[in-house]
């Protein structure tokens, strides 16, 4: 049986050499610089360097419900220009009965992301617990906060078309 054993004193050849600590001349490897494309601003920049904002105006015409998927606009083109001009990294979206919510993308946030972070929170919500449903527009007030925008909403969406009475609509009429 001892001309059978190995001797234990050996080393492994696959740990010989290793040490439980890193190599103090160690190599760090390059860092990933920031994935933002060029000409989007942080708005904390824009704010020191005093740059006003101006926000797309399409967001208005949009009559789009907070509880519904942006997805499921009809203007996609409208979706994919920037928020704001210059374009930011994020920017928080601040309702008047006190929720906030922050949209962000490092190549700049598109209207598609704060509809997105809209939709986030309302889209649990059914249609009759949301006493302003459709998204009126964005507001900056430079004089309240430099950093947000102001989220303004209203009853109900211009109509689409004809008006359709419904069968129960018509009866409660008479």
């Amino acid at each position: 049986m001892s001309a059978d054993t190995v001797d234990l004193t050996k080393v492994d050849s696959a740990v010989s050499g290793l040490s439980s600590s890193p190599p103090q001349n160690a190599v760090k490897g390059h860092r990933r610089a920031s994935s933002s494309a060029a000409g989007v601003y942080n708005i904390n920049d824009l704010e020191k360097e005093g740059k006003e904002l101006e926000i797309a105006k399409e967001t208005q015409k949009l009559n789009w419900k907070l509880n519904t998927s942006p997805a499921t606009l009809d203007e996609k083109d409208t979706l994919k220009k920037f928020l704001t001009i210059p374009p930011v990294k994020k920017i928080d979206l601040h309702f008047p009965l006190g929720l906030e919510v922050t949209a962000r993308n490092l190549k700049g946030v598109t209207i598609k992301d704060a509809l997105d972070a809209i939709y986030k929170q309302f889209k649990k919500k059914a249609d009759d617990e949301l006493e302003l449903p459709v998204l009126a527009g964005f507001e900056w007030d430079k004089e309240e906060s430099w950093t947000r925008l102001i989220v303004h909403q209203k009853k109900e969406g211009a109509p689409s078309g004809g008006k359709k009475k419904n069968k129960k609509a018509i009866n409660e009429d008479e």
